[in-house]
């Protein structure tokens, strides 16, 4: 238990109270909930896992928390002795659940809102779905908990539930409570340096320039969808070589590329960028679980002279400014720049740079491992989100996330296109301006253009040159897997996207280079085209094979 009075009420940090004006203004948005589906494989004792589940949501005094809006002084307060979450166990295989109700349950467990303050900001639930497998579905609301609560408690419980099997006595030191561990500036410091933040931030425009198929408003569905596009490792070590260069972190660069396409695609050339801050400088906050998280705002301009190697710099010395003014509130620089703004919308800026955060299995027990599951919906806060991670240290990963109603997956497939074409322009030259057209080193309107490119990936790809325009790949060396590696090589120098079906049915270099015509008309039919495309496939098949 913490050391004060467990009655005291305490002063919510700013984010917290940013979180809870939203949420109260919002409340059918779930936006602001981290549920998290694990499932377990292997042979599990339920009763001592829900006993040690249940252990580890008392412990923490972030997790017994209620709240409340303390008029007179006009700011959110909580306290942390209310009855913490229980967690609770179902039987799906012995009750005979479908798998529509068990799909149902889930989605109802990840995205019902709390009351938060009449209730835990927490929930659990263990769902035994098959002999051996069980789903472990955690909700816990973003006012009390981020990434690396979850993996304290996590720990937490795993640690419980092994000392339970062994019968062991697991004695965890006594939880840290958030309130010493997150004190805020003080009023007299404070005022100085939001005027800071507020000057470094002022004249940049608090929308960005996105491609949107319809315009975001209070009717727009949160479910949200990603596309993601990866690099070959020597495209990621050329573009990791020239970030270094310029001391740029991944994350860093991922904004620069962002910058770089959006500025492409129109005549923004200032742009604010969000960015999550763990915001666990304190030793001492490492092991607490509360929500330490903040949204910090990332200012990054270019002009038609930019080169990549200073866009990258401009990156790396704007991202050093947002983190000093890590603990500078959100709402406070939102007030002074855009005082106009709907508070139930995001402040500032609708666009998201981060790192991927890749949660990597876990062993529960011996015999019994945990993998996360992808959430079904999902939910998009921002309308842009762009997530940037590095597979195995070797190749770059660019996922955007997005709400599915703002963009339709043709745009979505024009934004990776663009992503692409960055990212190759970068690897090959950062010495050339970001903002030269694309097309004046490579002109794929010239048929001869398009076949000596093709050729070019082909002899790459097979380690060969000895074979004709209009000889299959197949014949010509390649098997399924150099094909997967063909389509990387093709969208990275062309910048199109062009996809594995396409290329496995065109066949030839001369097939191959008539896809960069034009591959975005190609793809206008979206996931009925796609469909028809994987039919024709196989009805091609069938109409020149023996039947059985």
């Amino acid at each position: 238990m913490p050391s004060e009075s467990a009655s005291v009420w305490h002063v919510a940090t700013p984010t917290q109270q940013g979180i809870w004006i939203v949420d109260r203004i919002d409340r059918l948005r779930p936006t602001y909930l981290i549920p998290s589906v694990i499932e377990f494989t292997g042979p599990i004792d339920h009763v001592v896992l829900a006993d040690a589940v249940g252990r580890a949501l008392a412990r923490h005094p972030a997790l017994r928390s209620r709240f409340r809006l303390e008029t007179t002084r006009r700011r959110v307060e909580y306290r942390t002795d209310g009855e913490p979450a229980e967690a609770g166990f179902l039987d799906a295989v012995e009750e005979d659940w479908t798998t529509d109700e068990l799909k149902r349950l889930v989605e109802v467990l990840c995205y019902t809102p709390f009351d938060l303050g009449d209730e835990p900001p927490a929930r659990a639930e263990l769902i035994r779905v098959g002999p051996d497998t069980t789903l472990f579905v955690l909700t816990v609301h973003h006012i009390v908990f981020d990434a690396t609560s979850r993996r304290l408690l996590l720990d937490e419980i795993g640690r419980f539930y092994r000392g339970a099997l062994s019968e062991e006595e697991v004695v965890l030191p006594e939880p840290v409570h958030p309130a010493q561990v997150q004190v805020p500036i003080p009023e007299s410091e404070l005022a100085p340096r939001i005027a800071d933040a507020v000057e470094r931030l002022r004249g940049a425009p608090t929308t960005v320039d996105l491609p949107y198929d319809r315009l975001p408003d209070a009717d727009l569905s949160m479910i949200g969808a990603d596309a993601r596009t990866a690099f070959d490792e020597q495209v990621t070590a050329r573009v990791l070589a020239a970030s270094a260069e310029a001391g740029c972190t991944a994350f860093m660069t991922g904004v620069a590329i962002l910058a770089a396409t959006l500025a492409r695609r129109g005549g923004q050339r200032d742009f604010l960028f969000s960015v999550v801050w763990p915001g666990r400088d304190d030793p001492v906050s490492t092991g607490v679980v509360g929500m330490f998280m903040s949204t910090l705002v990332l200012r990054i301009r270019l002009d038609e002279t930019t080169t990549w190697r200073e866009l990258l710099r401009e990156a790396r010395n704007s991202g050093m400014e947002t983190f000093i003014d890590a603990d500078v509130p959100l709402d406070a620089l939102a007030a002074e720049l855009d005082d106009e703004r709907d508070v139930g919308r995001l402040p500032l800026t609708p666009v998201l740079v981060n790192l991927a955060e890749v949660p990597a299995p876990f062993d529960l027990a011996p015999g019994v491992v945990g993998r996360f599951r992808p959430l079904e919906p999902q939910y998009s806060k921002w309308d842009l989100a762009l997530f940037v991670h590095v597979a195995d240290g070797s190749r770059l990963e660019l996922t955007l996330d997005y709400p599915a109603d703002l963009f339709t997956d043709e745009t979505i497939d024009g934004l990776l296109s663009d992503l692409r074409r960055g990212v190759a322009d970068l690897a090959r030259s950062p010495e050339e301006t970001v903002l030269k057209p694309a097309t004046e080193a490579l002109d794929l309107d010239d048929p001869a253009v398009r076949l000596d490119l093709v050729r070019g990936v082909w002899s790459e790809v097979l380690d060969n040159k000895e074979f004709g325009d209009d000889v299959s790949f197949f014949d010509a060396g390649g098997d399924s897997l150099r094909l997967v590696v063909l389509v990387e090589k093709l969208r990275e120098v062309s910048g199109r996207m062009v996809k594995t079906v396409d290329l496995f049915r065109a066949g030839t270099v001369r097939g191959h280079a008539d896809l960069l015509v034009d591959a975005e008309k190609k793809q206008a039919g979206g996931a009925r085209g796609s469909r028809e495309r994987l039919l024709g496939v196989v009805r091609e098949r069938r109409a020149v094979e023996p039947q059985a």
